[in-house]
């Protein structure tokens, strides 16, 4: 008892004497996906920069190509020196991961060389919150008898959720996002056009409230190769995002109006061989459109799969009246490109509502719905490492 008083005691003369700080311990919290096969999926970190950073600096942070960052979010891939291309702090940037499972749990490790100016704060700030100081300090065992040294390398564990990458029976790919200071499910829901009860469904939340840190699981329609009948190669893009595939030679963007993919040469890879279809002067992507009397006579070339560096390609003939067919337009031929070549511009609808942060990537999101049965009952929002904000109040005695 005589402990306890001396601790009041000392309490209040601290309280009253000094400036005093008073430290809320809250916790962030993240949805977790549990899952018990070695498969990976194709999934998003949705990137905020905290500091101008060259596209060359971002991918080396998440272990990634810089072509497949600029390929998600459908920036030009054959802008001059695309790695010394500097994003502004504040830019929301879609970063693409490969979503594992480790330990029984859906997540990414990857391995980051700490810096002599290095901190856990600043580590945790350089990843955009999406992995917490406190989660880095206990995943690496840094403390007084283990510091963080210069040239050490640790482990990042980054979230992730694949959820059979489908949402209502619609091949979709989801997004990683850490909730920002002022906002709320709604909002979050209004600009990544989800509904406020889907957002509830997929990370298992209790009522429709979140907080800042908190890391969400949003879903992204997507195209899928499942049914073109593709030889040695499967891909799920984000709609109104490109992927790369056969070695970097080919590029397919996911419409975001029809979720068909639209396959064509990168260009930024040499040489690639058989990329003309057999028997014509088009190369995969090109479409021929001639006019008849009921419509008109397409031809395209379709990309088909490749074994290596041998790309396989098809050239398919058919007629449509009104030179559309499925909603396609085929006197556009292919993906608006943007005017700025690092921002860029697609075609979009519904067309996107206006976001907090400057567009990065691409803002075309699919429709969804709200309801998914898809999603697993072992999907929640857990709490999975403390963060902690200071609540500094200064008292004057006079």
């Amino acid at each position: 008892m005589m402990r306890s008083n001396q601790l009041e005691q000392l309490l209040v003369f601290i309280f009253i004497l000094s400036p005093t700080l008073l430290v809320l311990v809250t916790h962030a919290k993240s949805t977790i996906e549990a899952c018990s096969s070695s498969d990976s999926c194709t999934s998003l970190l949705s990137y905020i920069v905290p500091w101008d950073s060259k596209f060359s600096e971002i991918a080396y942070r998440f272990q990634v190509n810089v072509f497949d960052v600029l390929a998600a979010n459908s920036i030009n891939l054959t802008i001059p020196s695309p790695g010394n291309q500097i994003l502004q702090a504040k830019s929301l940037l879609k970063i693409p991961n490969s979503c594992a499972c480790v330990d029984g749990i859906r997540r990414s490790i990857i391995a980051y060389t700490v810096k002599a100016a290095d901190s856990l704060d600043l580590i945790s700030q350089g990843y955009g919150g999406l992995a917490s100081a406190e989660q880095i300090r206990t995943m690496n065992g840094i403390g007084p008898k283990n510091p963080l040294t210069s040239g050490q390398s640790i482990m990042i564990q980054l979230p992730c959720t694949c959820f059979n990458n489908t949402n209502n029976g619609v091949a979709s790919v989801y997004m990683s996002y850490v909730v920002q200071s002022g906002e709320s499910l709604s909002s979050i829901g209004l600009e990544f056009v989800a509904t406020l009860m889907e957002l509830v469904s997929i990370n298992g939340l209790d009522q429709p409230r979140v907080d800042p840190g908190d890391i969400l699981a949003i879903p992204f329609s997507a195209c899928s190769s499942a049914n073109l009948n593709w030889y040695n190669d499967s891909l799920i893009v984000p709609n109104g995002s490109t992927a790369l595939t056969a070695n970097d030679c080919i590029k397919c963007f996911c419409r975001p109006s029809s979720l068909k993919l639209h396959c064509s040469p990168s260009g930024i890879v040499a040489p690639c061989s058989h990329l003309q279809c057999k028997e014509s002067d088009l190369f995969i992507g090109d479409v021929s459109i001639q006019q008849n009397a009921i419509g008109c006579n397409v031809s395209t070339c379709l990309y088909r799969g490749h074994n290596g560096r041998k790309i396989f390609r098809s050239l398919e003939n058919s007629t449509h009246a009104n030179c559309s067919a499925d909603g396609e337009d085929y006197s556009a031929g292919s993906p608006e490109q943007s005017p700025n070549p690092i921002v860029p511009c697609i075609s979009v609808s519904p067309p996107p509502l206006p976001s907090a942060h400057p567009p990065m990537g691409v803002s075309a999101y699919g429709p969804t719905s709200t309801h998914n049965p898809n999603i697993p009952n072992y999907s929640t929002l857990l709490t999975h490492a403390p963060s902690y904000s200071l609540l500094v109040v200064l008292f004057f005695f006079l």
